[in-house]
């Protein structure tokens, strides 16, 4: 075969993400409140789109309701789907300017019971706390008395401490980097130890638990030899540490008590980012015959395109660009409201399949927890699994038994009586349920056998696995905690 320049004709196919299809895309993996930003940022660039007041709630039902024994039957309402609008393929003569609100329920909803007030009150500057960005800049702010080298030395010190608060760096390291003589290191780490909270700047384990006794005012020759013996303490050889420490049992109790109530981490109650407000994206409700799923209305953003102001704009003067423009401004915002009207049908028909393949967990409890993959719900309401692993990304429901991630209902399981098998977050359940109520200490196994009496089918190192995974400690760590408590 030689070699050459020639011409060939190839026929292929690619899948093109046009900036419409990349919108609908994030869209659906925002939760509501992250949604609040993105809108306000296309408000800023689109003239022609405008946030609805609250008093003007015309729309669509928002609501819908499971009836009680559906969770095994029926296919999903005929409404086009996320991948509908995505591919646009969805119905152009919906109207654009829908807000959900729910008209099927006859009191108020959650959100308008809790964010409804009785009138302004005065400011409580009690209310107001100091956060700092980082445990550095904490330490450093009650560093501005100290001036000098030794000053100096303790800010540095100070920046050098992990997020729990130990130093990790050597001293003789720091002497080496700073060229500080030994000692004035010293003098500065003993400032950094001063610090609030008490425990920061400590090398090692028993170094912060001294600190903290210190602060404490319990820092007595007994406790100093009990705290230089952490390691029988951790082994339970309690008659070796009332030898030690000198004291009889009632003193050796209060004193590991008093141990237990100090923090091994301390610079962890200094967060370095602030935790943000976890707000519900979706309320389930319990009613007469079923379930009710609800958009969280108080974070639902509300979106209109001012269709006044635009033919105002199209009747003037205009320039060919400036008309191609305002037509850009009209059909990007259509697109938005649209692909907004879609992400919440979506989600509340996800939602809804969820809560059909999970109702016993709504009735019972984290031990009626059923095995479910996003694959599963997927074929079920005839959309693609990664549309509903978007749905289901940052977006939490509250029920009446707490505040839940939507990826909490998702998981492998295991064997069951019931046939259906069982999540593993109702296998966790069970395990901690047992240790907890356990009179006498249970081994793995008797654990996996009581399991299976519960109808939970689960081998010993499935108990392990689980036991683990939650910070439990083995049968022998439990006994040796029971002996030191006792």
């Amino acid at each position: 075969m030689g070699l050459g320049p020639s011409l060939s004709i190839r026929q292929s196919q690619q899948l093109v993400l046009t900036p419409q299809l990349r919108q609908a895309i994030q869209l659906l993996q925002l939760s509501n409140l992250e949604l609040e930003a993105f809108l306000a940022e296309e408000m800023s660039k689109n003239p022609l789109l405008e946030a609805r007041p609250e008093e003007d709630e015309p729309g669509a039902p928002a609501v819908a309701e499971i009836a009680a024994g559906d969770s095994e039957s029926d296919e999903a309402p005929d409404d086009p789907g996320a991948d509908n609008i995505i591919m646009g393929e969805a119905d152009d003569d919906r109207p654009l300017d829908v807000d959900w609100q729910s008209e099927a329920l006859q009191n108020d909803s959650y959100s308008d019971v809790v964010t409804s007030g009785g009138g302004e009150e005065a400011f409580d500057f009690d209310r107001v706390e100091y956060a700092a960005a980082s445990l550095a800049q904490h330490l450093t702010d009650q560093l501005h008395g100290y001036s000098g080298p030794t000053g100096d030395l303790a800010r540095v010190l100070a920046e050098m401490l992990d997020e729990t608060g130990y130093l990790t760096v050597a001293l003789d390291d720091v002497a080496d980097a700073s060229g500080a003589p030994a000692e004035l290191i010293g003098q500065a780490l003993a400032i950094v130890q001063g610090l609030d909270p008490p425990g920061v700047g400590a090398r090692s384990l028993a170094e912060c638990l001294a600190l903290q006794a210190r602060a404490a005012d319990r820092y007595d020759p007994a406790m100093a030899r009990l705290i230089d013996n952490l390691e029988l303490l951790s082994k339970g050889r309690i008659a070796d540490l009332k030898r030690i420490c000198q004291v009889d049992d009632e003193d050796l109790a209060e004193m590991i008590a008093e141990l237990r109530a100090y923090d091994p981490k301390p610079g962890c109650r200094i967060s370095g980012a602030a935790a943000a407000d976890v707000t519900p994206d979706v309320f389930i409700r319990k009613m007469r015959d079923g379930y009710a799923v609800e958009l969280n209305q108080a974070t639902l953003p509300r979106l209109l395109v001012n269709r006044r102001y635009y033919q105002e704009l199209r009747s003037g003067p205009q320039d060919k660009a400036s008309r191609a423009w305002l037509s850009e401004c009209m059909a990007s915002a259509n697109w938005l409201v649209k692909a907004l009207d879609q992400r919440a049908r979506t989600i509340v028909k996800v939602v809804s399949e969820i809560v059909k393949r999970q109702q016993g967990f709504f009735e019972r409890g984290v031990a009626a927890l059923k095995p479910l993959t996003l694959r599963e719900v997927a074929e079920a309401i005839e959309m693609h699994e990664s549309t509903v692993s978007r749905v289901t990304s940052n977006k939490y429901l509250l029920c009446d038994r707490g505040l839940y991630e939507l990826k909490y209902f998702f998981g492998s399981g295991v064997a069951s009586a019931e046939g259906d098998g069982a999540a593993a977050n109702a296998v966790k359940a069970g395990i901690k349920e047992l240790i907890e109520a356990e009179t006498e200490i249970l081994s793995d196994d008797a654990i996996a056998a009581l399991l299976k009496q519960r109808g939970f089918d689960v081998a010993r190192r499935t108990v392990v696995k689980y036991r683990e995974s939650m910070a439990i400690g083995s049968s022998i760590q439990r006994r040796r905690m029971r002996k030191i408590a006792g």
